[in-house]
């Protein structure tokens, strides 16, 4: 076997001990991952902006004090601004759009020492959760590339299910960590809400629907690249409550015995897929065989108020979006100049007016303080990560007769994993089950506000229980 295969399903954590040890150098990695890439990224279209003479540059002057020092590492193409390189949110309309700094976040990987070999391909400003953009077209899901990645951070999920990186940067503002977890086989969390920072340029997104962190094949490389990126910058206007260690600590160490309700069915009471259901009720009976209290018990919420809700501050984010990058550009926003979806949705925003918003988000706070209630009784929420398995690519386009297909479709497809960015609450996507098709499911895990180490510390436990780093996808190159 090649080193760039031996590398291809290392963690981030593995390479970076080959590295301490003096076994590799950074640039040795860099070069088995860009390979790698050039390998297997025709296939799959998850890089879109390739920077491996950078990386190549980075990888040989890298600081050896990094705790992940000379790990390769994918930007996503939306938020992760760095400087000189263009950042065109999946959109025709940014696509000459290049930053003249690192964000604050994109900082913190530096000095984590990770080498950034490029940018990962997302939809148009991550609006649907599949990874289709007219710009550099559709990333193709490692384990069927007839199938969707997921999105919005579906560029970054393939990259990391193949084996081009240990890890990848992911955001998540309706499940876009979660969600291209779940169809690519690998870990996703979503931190708690302001975790992470958004600045300079940002305080928050969307009402603090918006947050950062990672897919990754393994929970160690989640907890880690937390550790390194955690914590609030200078001015920001408000932050997650501090860890009581290092999140690194908690992966391995015992949760004691926990209460986990479990739901099969939507919040709006609609069946899943039979083979999502099986999924979840696989996943609670390891959690009862690991000591866990188990029981089927869901908040009840009002869906159709919060999804009415989630759609004003959706549509009207959209808005305040192509009307920033206007203002930025020095363009004029046209209709031509985005997916007919986008500026449907931009066109539904403009509608909304001041009081519409504050309403919205009147009744999101509302549902968070239901959520928290529910979470008195329990310590986790087990569900579905989505209502379905990967679905065929085209799955989200919309006619033109009904541009707004593709967003209720996406509403079917992830009932789920929203309500925790309404409520700020940390959750995970966990690879524990693929179907007969081949077809990875994941399950999804949401804990209480603040508290990422039990969900590092149970992720570690099915992680032992269930292993999924031998399950990998074989993608058809053309030779």
């Amino acid at each position: 076997m090649s080193l760039i295969d031996e590398l291809a399903f290392c963690d981030a954590m593995g390479q970076a001990e080959l590295v301490r040890r003096g076994d590799l150098k950074p640039l040795e990695l860099t070069e088995a991952a860009i390979a790698r890439a050039e390998r297997l990224n025709p296939a799959l279209n998850a890089i879109v902006t390739p920077l491996y003479e950078a990386a190549r540059s980075q990888a040989a002057g890298i600081p050896s004090e990094g705790s992940l020092a000379g790990v390769p590492f994918l930007l996503k193409d939306l938020l992760a601004s760095l400087a000189g390189v263009r950042m065109t949110s999946g959109a025709r309309f940014s696509r000459e759009l290049v930053p003249d700094h690192d964000c604050e976040l994109v900082a913190r990987y530096k000095r984590a020492g990770l080498v950034i070999l490029g940018k990962t391909n997302t939809p148009e400003f991550g609006i649907l959760p599949t990874t289709e953009p007219t710009l550099f077209g559709p990333t193709r899901n490692p384990w069927d590339t007839g199938r969707t990645t997921g999105g919005s951070s579906g560029g970054s999920a393939a990259a990391v299910a193949a084996g081009i990186v240990p890890a990848a940067h992911a955001n998540d503002g309706g499940g876009s960590i979660r969600i291209p977890a779940s169809c690519c086989g690998v870990f996703g969390l979503k931190p708690t809400r302001a975790r992470n920072p958004l600045g300079p340029g940002l305080g928050d997104m969307f009402d603090g629907l918006v947050c950062e962190h990672v897919v990754t094949r393994s929970v160690r490389d989640s907890a880690a690249l937390l550790d390194a990126t955690a914590g609030p910058a200078p001015g920001d206007p408000y932050w997650a409550p501090p860890p009581a260690r290092p999140y690194i600590q908690e992966v391995g160490a015992d949760p004691g015995k926990l209460r986990i309700a479990f739901s099969c069915t939507a919040p709006s009471g609609k069946p899943v897929h039979p083979d999502c259901e099986y999924a979840v009720r696989d996943a609670a009976f390891i959690c009862a065989g690991l000591g866990h209290e188990i029981e089927d018990d869901s908040p009840i919420l009002n869906v159709e108020k919060l999804n009415k809700a989630f759609m004003t501050i959706w549509s009207a984010g959209c808005a305040w979006t192509i009307d920033g990058m206007a203002h930025v550009t020095g363009q004029a926003a046209t209709a031509e100049a985005f997916e007919p979806a986008t500026w449907a949705l931009y066109e539904m925003g403009k509608r909304r007016t001041a009081p519409d918003y504050m309403r919205a988000v009147q009744v999101l706070q509302s549902a968070s303080r239901q959520v928290a209630q529910f979470f008195e009784r329990y310590d986790l929420w087990l569900t579905p990560t989505l209502a379905e398995p990967p679905l065929p690519l085209g799955s989200f386009d919309s006619p033109t007769e009904d541009l707004m297909r593709g967003m209720r479709r996406a509403g079917e497809f992830a009932p789920f994993t929203p309500i925790c960015n309404i409520t700020g609450q940390p959750a995970m996507s966990v690879p524990l089950f693929w179907n007969r098709e081949g077809l990875p499911i994941g399950s999804h895990f949401v804990g209480r506000f603040g508290d990422e180490a039990t969900l590092f510390r149970l992720a570690a436990q099915l992680e032992t229980a269930r292993p999924w780093a031998d399950k990998r996808p074989v993608v058809r190159v053309e030779s």
